[in-house]
């Protein structure tokens, strides 16, 4: 049986470290606060006014005229507009900001999990977190933290109003409203509202994942004829999302029922009391009047308190997953102010590594290699070829052994130096939906047109690009679609080219094409010895063919040839 997920956090732990990233931007909250409780009390106004003409006419002793009165209650309804005006754009202000925060946090933090970390995530949940957590949570700080806040001053103040004007008797019962639709009633709610926000979250993420798997795969359903049977797990997938989202509702719906019958007995309790009080000559019906008023309408509070729950279920999950992400460590940390290396050669020294400490992937690897040298790494698909790439980037941390780059380990050279200088093509190159040029200007943002030009015909890629349409300024489509999978990695390998790597780790360059465009990136590598050091890592044989040694990768061992 499925176990339904759970937050790794109370919702109190979750709210205090939202809470603790407004920083600065706390003074803004509290003119929010201030704004919103005084124009509620502005709203509130316009009524009790009338409550006080009324009043007036039953006899009550009241000095202001029915003009001041008339004209104060309009003044209320002017003001109430105008309060409410800067509440809203100071919350929507502080959610905003906030949000881009977050995002730049987020972005941030992928940064520094990238690559080792991000490489067991489903990319679909990421681009949930992204965009619809984070959205999310937005109606936490534009709804939540100030209704709280509001509701706390507003209730304070009409419990001393009612108690002054018409006796703590009605206060009492105004209290005791506050109390049962503001507190009570969200709490009984949201342990159901939790579970199903939580699941609801899950279900969303976890489907977010598989129908962007779905659509990037789709040419690859097409060809194997599985669309209907993805089109079927899809539409399971959706119809459970559905489930999950129908029961959400039916319990928002629920407590939100339970609220407006609370509202609606409390408001009677007080009119009753109110007539008691004046039946036995305790209240004047002037006063009663006013009290009851009072009363009537300052529900409004603490009923979007009792709203909250089902929002805060949303927020919480997503609040969960994104400090999640931001607590998560990165696999290894970045080296700050280094030791120098001139990176003239690399040797590499029982080496051993294992991703969960148990089961070892490359043991006791010995490899060196001198500046302006090809070194061939072959061997059987899943041996830990590409591994031994990344640990010579750092993206995993080795478990033993030694990797030194012009003497100097590779966990003393500053992390910015050893990507300056060493940098990987890996078998599959991504292209943004952008053009050639723009794609290639990642490696270096900087680059002249003559250099990009020189980096692609060193890749022997230049000559097809300016058989393309638009040169150089050819999009290249969703995916890199536009292009065949060799010509994607001759631009991946004019990008390495272009940063100016001193040495450079290619990971099956020739995986993905044909023995002719194998030919094609293998004299561009070749023309290359002698000016860079090339790390080239392959399961064919003929690939090896340019390599000044090799070396053979077998049940995680390595032996040179």
């Amino acid at each position: 049986m499925k176990q339904s997920p759970k937050l790794r956090r109370s919702g109190a732990v979750i709210m205090a470290n939202l809470i603790l990233l407004l920083g600065s931007l706390a003074y803004i909250m509290v003119l929010a606060v201030i704004n919103g409780s005084l124009g509620f009390l502005c709203a509130m106004g316009v009524t009790l006014f009338g409550a006080v003409g009324i009043a007036k006419a039953l006899g009550e002793s009241i000095t202001l005229s029915y003009g001041a009165i008339i004209a104060f209650a309009v003044a209320c309804g002017v003001l109430r507009g105008i309060l409410r005006f800067f509440e809203q754009y100071s919350n929507h202000y502080i959610a905003f900001r906030l949000l881009a925060v977050l995002r730049d946090k987020i972005f941030g933090a992928l940064r520094t999990l990238c690559p080792a970390k991000l490489e067991s995530k489903q990319k679909g949940a990421i681009i949930a977190m992204i965009t619809s957590d984070i959205e999310t949570l937005e109606v936490f700080y534009a709804h939540t933290i100030s209704p709280i806040c509001i509701a706390v001053l507003v209730s304070a103040c009409v419990f001393g109003f009612v108690g002054a004007v018409a006796g703590w008797a009605l206060a009492a019962v105004a209290l005791l409203g506050y109390l049962t639709i503001g507190i009570l009633v969200p709490v009984l709610a949201s342990g159901r509202l939790k579970a199903s926000g939580v699941r609801y979250r899950a279900e969303f993420a976890s489907f977010n994942a598989y129908f962007l798997d779905s659509i990037k795969g789709i040419r690859d359903l097409v060809l194997n004829n599985a669309g209907q049977q993805r089109e079927a797990e899809v539409n399971a997938r959706s119809e459970a999302l559905l489930t999950e989202t129908k029961r959400m509702k039916h319990d928002i719906t629920k407590t939100t029922a339970a609220t407006e019958l609370c509202v609606s007995a409390f408001i009677l309790a007080a009119l009753v009391v109110g007539i008691y009080l004046v039946a036995s000559g305790r209240l004047s019906a002037g006063r009663m009047v006013i009290g009851v008023v009072a009363v009537f309408g300052s529900f409004g509070p603490v009923i979007a308190i009792s709203a909250l729950p089902g929002n805060l279920t949303q927020t919480f999950a997503a609040g969960d997953r994104v400090l999640d992400l931001l607590a998560e460590k990165p696999a290894v940390t970045p080296v700050k102010d280094g030791t120098p290396t001139n990176f003239d050669n690399l040797a590499v020294q029982n080496l051993s590594f294992s991703y969960n400490a148990e089961t070892p992937v490359l043991q006791d690897i010995t490899l060196r290699a001198e500046k302006g040298e090809i070194i061939g790494i072959v061997g059987e698909s899943g041996c830990g070829k590409s591994t031994f790439l990344k640990l010579l980037l750092r993206f995993w941390q080795k478990s033993s052994g030694e990797i030194r780059f012009g003497g100097v380990d590779v966990d003393d050279i500053d992390t910015d130096s050893l990507l300056k200088n060493v940098t990987m093509v890996s078998q599959t190159t991504y292209l943004f939906d952008e053009t050639i040029e723009e794609n290639l200007r990642i490696a270096k943002p900087d680059a002249t047109q003559e250099e990009l030009e020189a980096a692609c015909r060193m890749a022997s890629v230049h000559a097809f690009i300016l058989s393309l349409p638009d040169g150089y300024k050819t999009r290249v489509g969703t995916l890199g679609d536009n292009l065949s999978a060799g010509e994607k990695q001759r631009i991946g390998l004019a990008r390495a080219f272009l940063r100016g790597s001193e040495w450079i780790l290619l990971d099956e360059p020739t995986s993905n094409v044909d023995s002719i465009n194998e030919g094609i990136i293998l004299k561009a590598l070749q023309a290359q010895k002698g000016k860079k050091s090339i790390l080239l890592v392959s399961h064919r044989e003929s690939t090896m063919a340019i390599a000044d040694r090799i070396y053979r990768v077998k049940d995680g061992r390595m032996t040179e040839i």
